[in-house]
């Protein structure tokens, strides 16, 4: 028997007692105790997202809320600016295009932050502009976007949407959805929500409900009218993930017991550490310093080894599962996730591994100077 630890930026790990809430009997979703517990839900979601505004939970993956704010944002022909640089900035733009959108494309390397300005001089030379679309944690690089700076400028357009990727963040990353100014912020419960895959929510502001009463792109299970009306019910339009519903509030619970800024500083720690173990191996961070977000680690395969192998090995070897490139990217980076479920050990048993599988593929280094430099960052917290 070999223990199984799940590393990856998605799924990420389930806290038992989010898994045994969802192994109870199943009960009926048109029922005051489903009502109520949805009810909660939707009140812990509005505490994650920073936010006194609308709340949705759909049953979808991530990339159907990403739909959803498309499809109930615009019309077709609108123009929109999408900044992208990385694997889930592009499919926005996809969405986008589906949809007959006009896309003024801001397309960045992976290893590069979106630059505020930027999107400053995009909305100058396109007043017309109905929405921005932003990536603030890349999943496929590990580049946290800021958010807050693009928040501010969007901010003072006011036909315009900002629309936020923050599937990763939520949890993870400060977001203060609010005070920000962020009109559509989206995150999917298989990241720092603690939860299966399954379940995917969004915020909506007042100028987002605003470019909906415009919006005539075709929606019909994703129609965010149908969500607000019953939610304001403590109900669904449609039938909904119940046994995920419910483990979702016990996954709530615990992030509100720890606090969400204890929460979000508990990532940062893990990132760090993360960082600093694998720069102690000679591995170089794949994400620029100005902009490294706290839900995964992506870093450079070294010259000579074989990417792919390192995935492989730690998972059949040592039972340890992490993510390799995507794109252009497979094979040359590999991505430690830590994001959600995740503690001090969890990075050292997985630092471990690593540097076992780096020396049965040849590569030179000092053997424990990833876990030493880990310990070294935790320590300093104590």
């Amino acid at each position: 028997m070999k223990k199984q630890y799940l590393m990856t930026p998605g799924p990420t790990p389930v806290p038992a007692e989010v898994l045994l809430t969802q192994a109870a009997p199943i009960i009926h979703h048109r029922t005051p105790e489903f009502s109520k517990a949805f009810a909660d839900a939707i009140e812990g979601l509005k505490y994650v997202f920073q936010t006194k505004g609308d709340v949705l939970l759909f049953a979808s993956s991530g990339t159907g809320v990403m739909e959803a704010a498309i499809a109930n944002c615009f019309c077709a022909g609108d123009k929109v600016i999408v900044a992208r640089n990385g694997k889930f900035g592009d499919r926005q733009k996809a969405i986008c295009e589906v949809y007959g959108l006009d896309v003024i494309d801001l397309r960045y390397e992976w290893t590069e932050v979106v630059h505020p300005d930027d999107i400053a001089s995009a909305l100058s030379a396109n007043p017309d502009a109905r929405g921005v679309i932003v990536t603030q944690s890349e999943t496929s690089s590990g580049v946290l976007n800021d958010v807050q700076a693009i928040g501010a400028i969007v901010r003072d357009h006011p036909e315009c949407v900002l629309i936020v990727d923050s599937i990763t963040g939520i949890g993870a990353v400060e977001c203060r959805t609010d005070d920000w100014g962020l009109d559509v912020v989206m995150t999917g419960s298989q990241k720092g929500l603690m939860l299966p895959p399954g379940l995917a929510a969004c915020t909506v502001s007042q100028k987002a409900w605003r470019a909906y009463e415009r919006s005539t792109l075709p929606k019909f299970y994703f129609d965010w009218m149908k969500y607000k009306k019953n939610i304001e019910k403590d109900t669904t339009p449609f039938t909904p993930a119940v046994s995920l519903v419910l483990g979702l509030n016990v996954a709530l619970g615990m992030i509100a017991e720890e606090g969400l800024g204890n929460t979000i500083a508990r990532h940062g720690r893990l990132a760090e550490a993360t960082r600093k173990g694998c720069e102690a191996l000679g591995l170089a961070l794949f994400a620029p310093p100005e902009g490294r977000g706290s839900a995964v680690t992506p870093v450079w395969v070294p010259e000579g080894v074989d990417g792919k192998a390192i995935v492989k090995i730690m998972k059949s070897a040592h039972g340890v599962t992490i993510a390799g490139g995507q794109d252009e990217y497979t094979g040359r980076i590999i991505r430690i996730g830590h994001l959600g479920y995740f503690g001090e050990f969890d990075i050292i048993v997985t630092l471990s591994a690593l540097e076992m599988t780096l020396a049965s593929l040849g590569y030179g280094f000092e053997r424990g100077a990833g876990t030493k430099a880990a310990q070294s960052v935790f320590a300093e917290v104590q």
